[in-house]
């Protein structure tokens, strides 16, 4: 399990249940060579020459047999080892990843499947000295279509925020999922832990921080531990949150606003995953009926999931004039593949703004609501990521003015296809994406105006800090107000020069990074014939 804290610093954030230890397995692609392994015994290592992955691909140590209890689709592994797991990865690595040219070929017999994998990307760093690739990861299959498709996850129904991971630590409660434990145990929005389990929460013996991590990120269902929280109000409060399946809601608080410049819808939107389709066609529905006149499109916690997701999302923003015949997003490969998408073999045509259902959770064909807008205020934090980040640059590539309230989001156009091999799902960058205009190069974010963020790229808008100390979709909540603001003055208000300031001076506001899954912060293509671009 990797950790939450550490008594230095954060390491990784983990939802429950879904720890990112990167486990083992792979699946998909093809690669260099066709020359066929004759048996396990003629199986070696030559540096610089790649078998064709797909030699290796389902001969797993350990198979699976049956279906998929969550697809249905049965599974076609066979007998196999490590060692040919380890060369479908690296074969697949080869092929298909986005820096192949910059990972180091090592001997797959000398190490673990798990070990191998976590090896093969690149370790060069960027100008400003952070990881070039931050986005390599993997997880158990069966986890990743519980949560990917269905929204089920083992947890409270609690969204924990990390504002403060070194000491004084700082963890907050940014949301509760409707009448999950958490929220049916009066756990809300801007609660500040205190302990876990009796531990402090700047406890900072190995101990300690193994007691908060296990709190943090419960695995099985029926795990109970004690929290004490601050409330917002001061009161202290003990309450034993116990872990068990909750679906996730990813689209909240929908509501429109009355303001001197017309109708504002609004809403909060999470995740894109599987149930979003069927949640957000429903809450465009609403503010299309209503008429509005703007949007603010709420993704400070929205740290991404499905490609195809996002293009529905601006879709239904912009609407079906603005975006016939547009480039929602080009994907870019590696250099092997200038034209032809390795992971489908097609064609690399562009992804284009969806105006239709696509099955994930509503039926396929179904048309879609818009709102037909020229403009579109979006909230952010560094914890609105990759396919979020989609959404902003892809409006931007069609002419659609995006005025961005909050801070800099965190920076990812690069993105990947879930591929499974032997019951883990791997995310190898493999794409850039890039907008109709050509414009992909976004790693150090969007920031709005006034953002002293190195490398951003800058937006219209008005920098705020997240408040915790109101209840989200409430238009009194600092970023959501500015956004009113905005929409009817056209400019900031003194609240977003203050809010620059305001993480220093007050326990109730602040950026902060939430306790998700990794697969919910990046950009991804579901591989199958349904979903395939």
């Amino acid at each position: 399990m990797f950790q939450v804290l550490s008594s230095s610093r954060i390491v990784v954030f983990s939802l429950a249940g879904v720890f990112l230890s990167l486990t083992a397995c792979g699946g998909g692609g093809g690669s260099s060579s066709s020359d066929a392994v004759a048996s396990l015994a003629d199986l070696q290592f030559e540096s610089g020459v790649f078998p064709d992955a797909d030699n290796f691909k389902s001969a797993c140590q350990n198979p699976r047999s049956g279906v998929s209890s969550v697809t249905g689709v049965a599974f076609d592994d066979r007998e196999g080892s490590v060692l040919e797991e380890n060369f479908w990865l690296r074969s697949w690595t080869n092929d298909t990843y986005f820096w192949y040219d910059e990972v180091v070929d090592l001997d797959p017999s000398l190490f673990t499947t798990p070990q191998y994998f976590d090896l093969l990307k690149t370790n060069e760093i960027t100008p400003s000295g952070k990881d070039k690739d931050e986005f390599h990861f993997s997880v158990p299959t069966d986890e990743w279509e519980a949560l990917s498709q269905t929204g089920i996850s083992v947890n409270y129904g609690v969204q924990f925020a990390v504002i403060s991971g070194t000491t004084p630590r700082e963890i907050r409660v940014a949301f509760t999922e409707p009448n999950a434990f958490a929220d049916l145990a009066n756990v809300e929005r801007g609660d500040t832990i205190l302990a876990v389990d009796g531990v402090d929460v700047n406890d900072n013996t190995q101990a300690g921080i193994n007691t908060l991590n296990a709190g943090l990120a419960p695995s099985d269902i029926g795990e109970s531990h004690d929290f004490v929280f601050r409330k917002v109000d001061g009161t202290i409060t003990s309450v034993t949150l116990t872990a068990g399946t909750v679906t996730l809601t990813s689209v909240q608080e929908v509501n429109t606003f009355t303001t001197d410049a017309g109708n504002v819808g609004y809403f909060l939107f999470n995740d894109h995953i599987a149930t979003s389709e069927t949640e957000l066609v429903d809450a465009f529905r609403d503010l299309e009926s209503q008429g509005v006149d703007d949007l603010v499109l709420d993704l400070r916690y929205n740290g991404g999931g499905f490609l195809a997701i996002a293009s529905q999302v601006a879709y239904m923003i912009a609407g079906s004039e603005a975006t016939e015949s547009q480039t929602f997003e080009q994907l870019r490969f590696n250099d092997k593949h200038p034209s032809i998408n390795p992971v489908t073999g097609r064609l690399n045509d562009p992804v284009p703004f969806f105006d239709e259902s696509l099955g994930f959770s509503v039926s396929p064909g179904q048309p879609l609501p818009t709102l037909n807008l020229d403009r579109v205020f979006v909230l952010t934090t560094s914890s609105t990521c990759s396919a979020s980040e989609s959404i902003i640059n892809g409006l931007r590539g069609i002419g659609v003015e995006v005025v961005q309230i909050g801070s800099t989001s965190c920076g990812k156009p690069f993105g990947f296809y879930a591929t499974d091999n032997c019951g883990t799902t791997y995310f190898s960058v493999q794409f850039q994406s890039v907008n109709a205009l050509g414009f992909g190069d976004y790693a150090d974010g969007f920031a709005p105006q006034g953002s002293t963020s190195v490398g951003s790229v800058i937006l219209p808008g008005c920098v705020v800090e997240d408040d915790f100390s109101v209840a989200l979709g409430n238009p009194e909540e600092n970023m959501l107000a500015m956004a009113l603001d905005y929409q009817v003055t056209g400019q900031c208000s003194a609240t977003s020069a203050q809010s620059q300031n305001a993480k220093a001076s007050s326990p109730n506001t602040g950026d902060s990074q939430l306790i998700k899954t990794i697969w919910q912060e990046n950009r991804i293509i579901r591989n199958s014939q349904s979903f395939e671009f």
